[in-house]
């Protein structure tokens, strides 16, 4: 069956970085986009960043542009999220997507906080 497995979140002072990834299993990984999404306390889930299946196609939401880099590896089935300088407002816990045959799975969520 389709399984995300985020991992990577923890606890960074502002202006410090992360590295995120999520491992997939149970679909053709080569083939799909992924997405990143975020959720944080009282909010609701909100899109982060997009690449498409050979990552020649990638968007992120404005609020991360220019310091979250997402990226993939088809040979081990992981996209990552690379976030720099985090800001106390990127706290959140972060999933990865996938959408096959019109369904969304996600993974369980990785918790990032920002906080010196």
């Amino acid at each position: 069956q389709v399984q995300l497995v985020e991992s990577g979140g923890g606890l960074v002072q502002p202006g410090g970085s992360l590295r995120l990834s999520c491992a997939a299993s149970g679909f053709t990984f080569s083939l799909s986009s992924m997405k990143w999404y975020r959720q944080a306390p009282g909010k609701e889930r909100e899109f982060v960043a997009h690449i498409s299946s050979t990552g020649g196609t990638i968007s992120y939401v404005d609020a991360v542009k220019g310091r979250f880099t997402i990226s993939r590896d088809n040979a081990k089935s992981t996209v990552y999220l690379q976030m720099n300088s985090l800001k106390p407002t990127d706290t959140a816990v972060y999933y990865c997507k996938v959408i096959l045959g019109g369904r969304d799975y996600w993974g369980q969520g990785t918790q990032v906080t920002v906080s010196s």
